[in-house]
């Protein structure tokens, strides 16, 4: 059987997921088990897998895939949990009175503010709320629908302290440990983190000054690029504040914290300069037209001028204090420095199964504490029960609504990391000529796409990575499901270790910029703002920061590769 044909059949379930979710408008909860399921009769037919393997493979995927429920779940408790107590109303009322200039608002909040709960939460809350908070201050629901979708890009490789590097490249992690010689799979993250900067870094500069300028052009009483381009000053002041403790993060301890904490401190240092005057154009208060002159594909059900009032049920101290919580367990418990690290890793708070139904190799633990999950997010949500006074009604509503919210993603990821388990897993077999062994399915898209597209590989790589992404509707899913196949792509253009480090690290960075295109987020973002039936619209607008993202990531990763060949 030629490679092509391989390559073709492997690709098989992630067309099909292409074709259900962004074709017909499946949701992933039905799209990803139809994908799984055409993962295992495809391995069993020709990668002739038995099939009781194919069901301790699936088992080893969902064991993983509870492991990122937690983080999704903790993620989803301790926003709605500072949602109930007033925390998230009072920190929204803070956000608007800080500039009465549309293009500082967005930076503020769009950028900033949204990346720091990118940092926390992840998992579609940065749009949840940022948009709204625009809507709030008067911005046209598509216009703030554009502006999160977009700015939600930079911050999410580091997203949900970590999960996108830490859960979606666990398949790799024994291959990259094994290339660098690591004793500590934390290195390994670590490295590939270092190399997500340097490709978001760019971006990071140049989205904030170009988003100004489409939303003037489009968006704007006078259609003009300029007037959101003048406040490059304050866009690169903004870029600055993110980054310096962005890269400081990612570089000295690892992914946990970038977005986050560069999130967190860029913000408290940019709303300080902000009232300060640094920076701030000086050709005027910037802002909308009337309502009554937007373009009716402007708008939604939601109207700017009637949307929510804000009010400070707290200080703004008290009700940003969960979030400092979260920062400080997490450095707490993951820089060594504090010797907290080798309790919340202790195997003994670790469950899973180990050579699953009797397979070697075929394996999955949970490292129950060193779940950001569980320490900080449900720690701090209970934590925060005392702080913010809620009553007991309030947490009732809290935890119920974060666990409603959790049947759609534990449908869609266990189905998705089962099948991600199914295609690595595929390479044990003797299904080849002789009893040779087959290339895993990874590998052999791998292996094709190397034929074709050769040493142009790593200025699409991130296109892959951001096409899971627009796929799956998660950048953590994304590289669950192209992980190996970056990996292994690396290894079929003989590129050496760090070689492999930066392509999946392209990965990540695709599938951090395919959050602005992926069906999941705008379908989420439109409901927020009463926008539904409109997701083409968005699409249509999205699609060009993305291609951006990905041509200035993939010209960055060529230049990196070209370093270390």
């Amino acid at each position: 059987m030629s490679i092509g044909l391989l390559a073709f059949l492997a690709f098989i379930p992630i067309l099909i997921a292409l074709i259900l979710m962004a074709g017909m408008r499946w949701p992933s909860t039905r799209a990803m088990p139809i994908a799984w399921l055409a993962g295992v009769v495809l391995a069993f037919a020709f990668w002739g897998q038995e099939p009781l393997r194919l069901v301790a493979l699936s088992i080893e995927g969902t064991i993983t895939a509870v492991g990122v429920l937690i983080i999704v779940f903790g993620a989803l408790l301790i926003y709605y949990t500072m949602q109930y107590s007033g925390a998230m109303e009072t920190i929204q009322a803070g956000m608007k009175k800080i500039s009465p200039d549309k293009r500082l608002q967005t930076i503020i909040i769009g950028f900033m503010f949204a990346a720091f709960i990118e940092g926390a939460a992840g998992f579609g809350t940065p749009a949840a709320l940022a948009a709204p908070l625009l809507l709030g201050l008067g911005f046209p629901p598509l216009c703030a629908a554009v502006i999160c979708l977009a700015f939600n890009s930079v911050p999410v490789t580091f997203g949900a302290v970590g999960t996108p590097v830490l859960q979606g490249f666990k398949s790799i992690e024994t291959f990259a440990m094994q290339a660098m010689n690591f004793s500590d799979p934390a290195m390994a993250y670590k490295t590939i983190g270092e190399y997500v900067t340097l490709m978001h870094l760019p971006m990071a500069i140049i989205l904030p000054i170009f988003m100004l300028g489409f939303m003037t052009r489009f968006f704007g009483k006078n259609k003009s690029w300029m007037e959101g381009f003048r406040a490059w000053k304050y866009c690169i002041m903004a870029s600055v504040c993110f980054l310096v403790p962005y890269l400081i993060l990612a570089w000295l301890v690892g992914p946990e914290l970038p977005s986050m904490l560069g999130g967190l401190l860029g913000l408290g240092a940019l709303v300080w300069l902000t009232k300060k005057g640094f920076c701030v154009p000086t050709d005027g208060v910037w802002d909308f037209a009337r309502n009554d002159e937007w373009d009716p594909e402007w708008t939604g059900s939601v109207e700017a001028s009637s949307a929510t009032e804000y009010k400070e049920h707290m200080s703004q101290t008290m009700a940003w204090l969960p979030y400092v919580l979260c920062g400080l367990l997490l450095v707490l418990t993951r820089v060594p420095a504090f010797h907290l690290k080798p309790i919340v890793t202790d195997p003994i708070f670790s469950v899973g199964l180990t050579n699953i139904l009797g397979y070697q190799g075929v394996t999955s633990k949970i490292a129950l504490l060193n779940l950001p999950g569980t320490i900080p997010f449900i720690l701090v949500s209970i934590i925060t029960i005392g702080l913010h006074k809620m009553s007991g009604e309030k947490v009732r509503q809290a935890w119920g609504t974060a666990l409603e919210k959790m049947s759609a993603p534990t449908i869609a990821l266990v189905a998705a990391v089962a099948l991600v388990s199914i295609l690595k897993g595929s390479g044990v077999n003797t299904a080849g000529p002789d009893g040779a062994a087959l290339p895993s399915m990874p590998m052999a898209m791998a292996m094709f796409a190397s034929d074709v597209a050769g040493g142009i590989w790593p200025m699409l790589a991130a296109v892959v990575g951001g096409l899971g992404a627009f796929i799956t509707g998660s950048a953590t899913v994304s590289d669950m499901l192209f992980g190996n196949f970056q990996w292994d792509m690396g290894g079929l253009l003989n590129y050496p270790a760090l070689g492999k480090y930066i392509i999946v690290a392209a990965q990540g960075v695709g599938g951090a910029a395919g959050n602005m295109i992926c069906i999941h987020n705008i379908v989420a973002v439109c409901a927020v703002l009463g926008m539904i039936g409109k997701e083409g619209i968005i699409l249509r607008r999205t699609i060009w920061p993305f291609l951006l993202y990905c041509l200035v990531a993939g010209t960055v990763c060529f230049v990196l590769i070209g370093r270390v060949l």
